[in-house]
This record gives structure tokens, sequence and C-alpha cells, in this order.
């Protein structure tokens, strides 16, 4: 026990220096807004150590099914009225999971884009549909169905999703 709190707390003092929390202290921040949520490394190693949640580790696991443009429904836009994006728009159910999400999923690392380059792993979340519901994703995968070759493996498949961070407007397009 004595060893695992020397660790933590040189832990915790590597990461204040790296953060800057040791800094001049007469060097102040600027201000942030009252709405943004504050850096805390710290509690929140503390926190994933108390809970087991370690960094990295998946918010949902989720079946995958794939749909593609010239699909029966499909429209060429979103739930959100953006351009659905092949290779990054997924539809979710909403409420567990909700739109504007940014996602990561692991499982789609390395997969080829359309434009010949490698998947990052980068999903957004601007889509939804009445067959989707808690516990699945669904990833657009472009223009007809050939473009679902690349990820026919992944089709209810449970893959492993976490929230990377929120988008307003369109996503991107690429």
């Amino acid at each position: 026990m004595k060893r695992f709190l020397a660790c933590l707390a040189t832990l915790t003092c590597a990461l204040a220096a790296s953060s800057g929390a040791l800094a001049d202290p007469a060097s102040k921040p600027a201000a942030t807004p009252a709405t943004s949520k504050a850096a805390d490394p710290i509690g929140d190693l503390v926190s994933a150590a108390l809970t087991g949640a370690l960094p990295g580790s998946a918010d949902y696991y989720l079946k995958a099914t794939l749909y593609h443009a010239g699909e029966r429904g499909l429209s060429a836009l979103d739930s959100l009225g953006c351009k659905v994006v092949p290779m990054r728009t997924a539809a979710v159910d909403g409420v567990s999971l909700p739109r504007h999400t940014i996602l990561f999923i692991k499982e789609t690392v390395g997969l080829p884009m359309p434009d010949g380059s490698r998947h990052d792993g980068y999903w957004y979340a601007s889509d939804v549909g009445g067959a989707i519901h808690k516990g699945r994703i669904d990833l657009f995968t472009g223009h007809g169905a050939a473009s679902m070759s690349p990820l026919m493996s992944l089709n209810l498949a449970t893959l492993t999703v976490m929230k990377a961070g929120v988008f307003h407007g369109c996503p991107p397009p690429k």
C-alpha cells in the first residue's frame, strides 16, 4: 500500500508539473468561461484508478450495421440536414448516445478511405434512424453496395466506441 501511495504521489507531481500547475505563481492563466470544464488530469487519474475506468477504455460497446447511399429510405442528408459523409457519418439512437458527438471507433483505424488514405477511427454521430435502438450504431460507407466491402467484417460486430468530443453545425466534409 505504501508503494502504491508513493507511486501515486510521484505521478501526481509529474502530471502537475507537465500541466503547468507548478508554474510561476506570478503568471496568471487567461480567464476561461464559467461554462467550460477545467482540465484536471490528476483528478481524472485518481477517479479512473478508483472506478477502474482506465484512460482509453470504451464508453460503449455497440453492435454495428452498415448502410450506403442507394438503400431504400436513405437521403443524401442526415437528420441534422447535413450531407452524409462516407466513412465518417454514424447513425445513433440520439438518446443514450446523442447527435453532435465525435466518436472514436478503434476497430475502424487503418481501414481504407474512399480517397485512398487510411481511416483514423473518428466518426460523427449526425444521423438517427428508426431501427437504431440502444446498443446499436449504423456506419455510413458511401455510395452503392460496393462501398461496404472494406467494412464488411464489422457488420453485426460489437465495436468499441469512445466519446471523443462534440461538434457544432455539420461534420467536416472529409
